[in-house]
């Protein structure tokens, strides 16, 4: 089985979203650092409810080694530092991200990386979605910010028609 790490902002986006399933349905199992899972669960809302039921695909784990938080915290959130540290003691196979720092942070440490995004164009390919601009219109309307040259790309490698 595939070591998927998510990281705060795509469990948030798909939540909003009514989507977060898809995690189960793409990876089966998906770990969250405990800095991920206090900071989706900081207040009792809808999001912390709906990981909160989900537990038996999500699983929490704590970083082994929290001192070496320090290496990466210059231009990381906690959340984000853990993903990074939890990526390299699990030997992760892929590390769900939605920030552009962490991103580039963890692609220079070789890890494979993907988005929200990502993970919508992979539910599109397997057939666990019919359409992605139906859910990149919900993203948008839930507050999220997706720009118009991101979304024609997605549109495309979706083979969904621009409008």
């Amino acid at each position: 089985m595939r070591k998927v790490i998510v990281n705060a902002t795509p469990l948030i986006v798909l939540s909003h979203i009514g989507h977060l399933t898809l995690l189960q349905s793409l990876y089966t199992k998906v770990l969250i650092p405990g800095a991920v899972y206090r900071e989706v669960c900081a207040k009792p809302d809808s999001i912390c409810r709906q990981i909160n039921n989900n537990m038996d695909w999500i699983q929490i784990c704590d970083i082994s080694h929290p001192a070496e938080r320090k290496i990466y915290q210059a231009k990381l959130h906690a959340g984000e530092v853990e993903v990074m540290i939890l990526a390299r003691e699990t030997k992760a196979d892929l590390l769900i991200i939605d920030d552009n720092a962490a991103k580039k942070t963890a692609k220079y440490l070789g890890f494979t990386v993907t988005g929200t995004l990502g993970v919508l164009l992979k539910a599109r390919q397997t057939g666990a979605i019919r359409e992605v601009r139906p859910l990149l219109q919900a993203i948008r309307e839930n507050g999220f910010y997706i720009s118009q040259s991101v979304e024609k790309m997605v549109l495309s490698m979706a083979n969904e028609p621009l409008k």
